[in-house]
């Protein structure tokens, strides 16, 4: 797939997920390390003689007959008995049984592969991390998704999966990163997604189309990227709550219509802020001064007027600030000391780069932006 520019941004943000063979093999041996070390020599363990494989062998299988193109050949030895020596599958003792192997992660990641996802990867009950990003996978995730109990990763971004939000992952007792975008998903996103105790959340660029829920700001994570969606209402006032956790909320070209509320200012921790490409209104609020973790700020392209409060161009560790294409009227000359900043195509005096005359007078005269509260745009 080719994407934009502001596509790629979304699909990479600043904190990457860590390398899947080494997550999955940090899950895995320090879950095992808890259990007791077996206290006999077993003989290697395959399909034919461990019940737990026997299980995996079944699921694999079901997964191999569903993929109609293997172009780089990555399950050509997914032949025989011997599972955890299949390419992209990994074993490791089971947590509730040290003497029994268990497949506890696959990983197939840049594949290629089309085809779509059979119910009998339920089957795979010890399973820790499943990467499946970069493939051609059509349809949806299969209902057997719940038996995964163990499951900490689920990524399939990047493929053709269709149909509404997966809710199966609400069912996911132990996820922790939840990665879908990338896809051809649609319809509503349940609020109780921000209610799991998940700690990544990537469900950008899909055809979601659904209003932020008040019990947002209820999510734990440290990412959430909401970018290239279809979002409508505001930002509701309860993303302060998200201060003590929340290092990098991305929400781009996602039609959100509204002011920003002063609540955001509480995120305390928060290192990239991009709400650029949306329609905001009104002012940056004063309260963004006190996001001291700040580096990377980007509101561009949106409606917001009045003057650059001095306080966030002064946050210790914002290298980053971009506020062009919008209708400012001033900005304090502590941003231009900023290592990046752009304000072109505003209306600041003196500024190079600028609106024409009559578009800011136009944008002057318009009826004024009422917002309550809580930066929603106020009824009439």
């Amino acid at each position: 797939h080719t994407h934009t520019p502001k596509e790629r941004h979304a699909n990479m943000p600043a904190t990457a997920s860590p390398p899947p063979l080494l997550l999955a093999a940090a899950l895995l041996l320090s879950a095992a390390l808890l259990c007791s070390a077996c206290p006999v020599p077993l003989p290697k363990q395959t399909a034919d003689n461990s019940p737990r494989l026997q299980r995996a062998y079944v699921a694999l299988q079901a997964l191999k007959r569903a993929i109609t193109d293997d172009p780089k050949n990555l399950t050509g030895n997914w032949c025989g008995p011997d599972v955890c020596a299949y390419f992209g599958v990994f074993c490791a003792p089971s947590l509730d049984d040290p003497c029994a192997r268990a497949v506890a992660g696959v990983d197939l990641n840049h594949g290629d592969l089309a085809g779509t996802l059979p119910f009998e990867l339920g089957h795979l009950t010890d399973l820790a991390v499943l990467h499946l990003n970069s493939n051609r996978f059509a349809g949806g995730l299969p209902d057997s998704l719940p038996k995964l109990s163990l499951l900490h990763e689920l990524d399939v971004s990047n493929n053709l999966l269709s149909g509404g939000f997966p809710q199966h992952i609400l069912c996911l007792p132990n996820v922790k990163y939840v990665d879908i975008r990338f896809n051809n998903l649609c319809g509503p996103v349940p609020p109780a997604i921000f209610d799991k105790k998940i700690d990544a959340l990537f469900i950008n660029d899909n055809h979601f189309d659904f209003e932020l829920p008040e019990n947002f700001g209820n999510s734990p994570a440290s990412v959430i990227v909401l970018a290239n969606l279809r979002l409508r209402g505001c930002i509701p006032a309860s993303v302060g709550r998200m201060g003590a956790t929340l290092n990098e909320l991305v929400m781009l070209n996602s039609g959100i219509r509204s002011c920003i509320p002063p609540e955001i200012g509480w995120l305390r921790e928060l290192t990239v802020l991009d709400v650029s490409f949306n329609q905001l209104q009104g002012t940056l609020p004063e309260s963004m001064a006190g996001m001291h973790a700040l580096e990377q700020l980007d509101v561009a392209h949106n409606e917001l007027a009045g003057h650059i409060p001095e306080g966030i161009c002064a946050l210790p560790r914002l290298a980053n600030f971009t506020y062009s294409y919008n209708y400012f009227c001033g900005e304090p000359e502590r941003c231009m000391a900023l290592r990046r900043n752009d304000d072109r195509q505003n209306c600041i005096a003196g500024r190079p780069d600028q609106r024409p005359a009559d578009q800011c007078l136009a944008f002057l005269h318009r009826p004024p932006v009422h917002c309550d509260g809580h930066g929603c745009l106020a009824q009439h």
